[in-house]
C-alpha cells in the first residue's frame, strides 16, 4: 500500500523469519548480566546491555533510515515557510531523531550488527525513507502555505509509520532498552500526530 505500510510489512517479515531461523536466539548476553541496567534513556549513545534478540536488531535497522527520512523532512521548513508553528516542530522532530539515531547505531555496532539490512530500506533515487519519489518532490517544491500542509500530511504518515514499527518491536523484541526506546518513540510520535492534526486544521 504506502511505502510506510509496505516497511513495516517488511520489518514484521524480517523478524518473523529470523526468529524461525534462529528458534530463540538471544545474542550479546555477554554485554552485561543485569537486564535492569540495559534501560536505555533517549539520546543516551550507550548500547544496552542484557540479552536481545533478532527483532531488537531488525527495530533499530529500520528505524534508523526512518528518522533520518523525518529529519530530512525537518531540514527543510527553514527555507520553505515562515510559519513559527511548524519551524518550532520542525526542530523538535530534529533534537529529538537525531539522538535516537546515535543510540540505535551504537547498539547495532555493539550487536555487530549492519546498519543497513539486505532488505531494508534501499534509499533509492533521491526519496525520503518512508515517504515514495512522488511525494519526497512535492514536498521539496512546496512553500509557504501548500509546504505547511504538505509537511504535515506526510509527517503524520511518516510518524504513524514508526508508531508502527514500535509496535512490532514491542510485540516481539527482547532487549529492554530496545523496548523502552520504542514505547517513548509511540507516546512522543502519537502526541506529535495529535498535534499536527490540530494544525492542519489551521493552515492553507
Amino acid at each position: 500500500m504506502t511505502r510506510n505500510h509496505l516497511v513495516v510489512a517488511a520489518l514484521a517479515v524480517m523478524t518473523t523469519v529470523l526468529t524461525a531461523c534462529g528458534g530463540s536466539t538471544d545474542h550479546g548476553t555477554d554485554h552485561g548480566t543485569s537486564t535492569t541496567s540495559a534501560q536505555a534513556t533517549t539520546g543516551s549513545a550507550a548500547a544496552p546491555s542484557g540479552e536481545h534478540n533478532d527483532a531488537d536488531i531488525a527495530f533499530a535497522q529500520g528505524m534508523i533510515p526512518h528518522h533520518e527520512g523525518a529529519i530530512r523532512m525537518a531540514r527543510l521548513a527553514p527555507s520553505r515557510t515562515t510559519d513559527t508553528r511548524i519551524l518550532d516542530l520542525a526542530a523538535r522532530v530534529e533534537k529529538a531523531q537525531d539522538p535516537e539515531i546515535k543510540t540505535m547505531t551504537a547498539w547495532l555496532d555493539a550487536w555487530g550488527a549492519s546498519a543497513k539490512p539486505g532488505g531494508g530500506h534501499d534509499g533509492h533515487g533521491s526519496s525520503m525513507p518512508g515517504m515514495s519519489d512522488e511525494d519526497t518532490a512535492k514536498l521539496e517544491a512546496a512553500k509557504d502555505a501548500d509546504f505547511d500542509r504538505t509537511f504535515l500530511e506526510l509527517m503524520i504518515e511518516h510518524h504513524q509509520g514508526a508508531i508502527d514499527m514500535a509496535n512490532v518491536l514491542l510485540g516481539s523484541g527482547r532487549n529492554a532498552g530496545a523496548k523502552q526506546l520504542a514505547g517513548e518513540i509511540v507516546s512522543a510520535q502519537q502526541a506529535e500526530i495529535t498535534e499536527m492534526e490540530g494544525l492542519l486544521k489551521t493552515v492553507g
